[in-house]
């Protein structure tokens, strides 16, 4: 009997940090990074804004421990950020904010970052959810990669969530697409041989 090929999974998810009055983001100065690192250890991290906190799964074996693992860091960053008085979002885009106005993380990865794309990089003010999978055999992935391009368009027509930007209607389902699409190495990847 042949055997099936092993996949393991990992989400990671960048949320909006809200000042509960205004609604506008909100720098947390790292205080929900650096109180959830006590719980969380490296499955938090702040992101190139001060208004933005990601989180990621360990390694999960199927869906289902994602799915627990993503609610469990969904509940801790919660809890965070209203011990600092603030609460959290998630869409592709902020609806009004604008990023002029969002302070940079001070970190050299994201000085280097801005000092080589200027406003492309600081005008990056989007979030979201990626899925990785874990794929043990290069032959497979690649070919599994290679199929999975042809659903891409329509797994991006149900997950939309950004029209907004800069507190005008864009005329997009997902302006968050716009706004990345300034970075190298975006888009629908190539066919890989």
């Amino acid at each position: 009997m042949k055997k099936l090929p092993v996949f393991t999974l990992g989400v990671e998810e960048e949320y909006q940090i809200i000042d509960p009055e205004t609604r506008d983001l909100r720098s947390h100065l790292s205080k929900i990074v650096d109180g959830a690192k006590i719980i969380l250890n490296e499955q938090v991290k702040a992101e190139m804004h001060q208004s933005v906190v990601e989180v990621g799964t360990n390694i999960c074996k199927n869906v289902a421990e994602a799915e627990k693992e993503i609610k469990f860091l969904r509940t801790k960053i919660v809890e965070l950020a209203d011990k600092q008085n603030l609460i959290v979002g998630g869409a592709g885009t902020h609806p009004f904010s604008k990023w002029q106005d969002q302070p940079i993380t001070d970190d050299p990865r994201y000085h280097e970052i801005v000092n080589e794309l200027q406003d492309a990089a600081r005008s990056n003010l989007i979030f979201g959810m990626h899925c990785h999978v874990g794929i043990e055999n290069r032959e497979i992935g690649l070919k599994l990669m290679n199929q999975a391009c042809y659903f891409l368009p329509h797994i991006f027509a149900l997950s939309t969530n950004s029209p907004f930007w800069e507190g005008r209607q864009t005329g997009y389902k997902s302006f968050r697409t716009k706004v990345f699409d300034k970075f190298p190495r975006t888009g629908l990847p190539e066919y890989f041989d």
